[in-house]
């Protein structure tokens, strides 16, 4: 099953939905825009990103109020608190003063 994100109009994760590899395969190759085709037919909008839970796409699996950064082609987590600034080869969080 593949797993795309729902983007708000800011790139925040509003929800994370299922569909069928089924829908997305062409000659055994995974493409990504037939998913989104189909969920711009059934919900009517194309902000629509894969994700996946291993990371091989876009890094981070996509959870609800997670953000998509357009510069790098990730998903990268909330901030956890002051203090903290973002790793932007990595998508992760580090604390400025552990």
């Amino acid at each position: 099953m593949a797993h795309f994100a729902e983007l708000s109009e800011e790139n925040v994760v509003v929800a994370v939905l299922v569909v069928s590899n089924d829908v997305l395969m062409v000659n055994g190759v995974e493409q990504e825009q037939l998913g989104v085709d189909l969920l711009e037919s059934l919900l009517g909008h194309r902000r629509w990103k894969q994700t996946s839970y291993n990371g091989r796409r876009r890094r981070h699996y996509a959870g609800i109020g997670y953000q998509y950064r357009e510069d790098t082609d990730m998903f990268v987590p909330p901030c956890p608190g002051e203090g903290w600034t973002l790793d932007d080869a990595t998508g992760t969080w580090v604390e400025a003063n552990p």
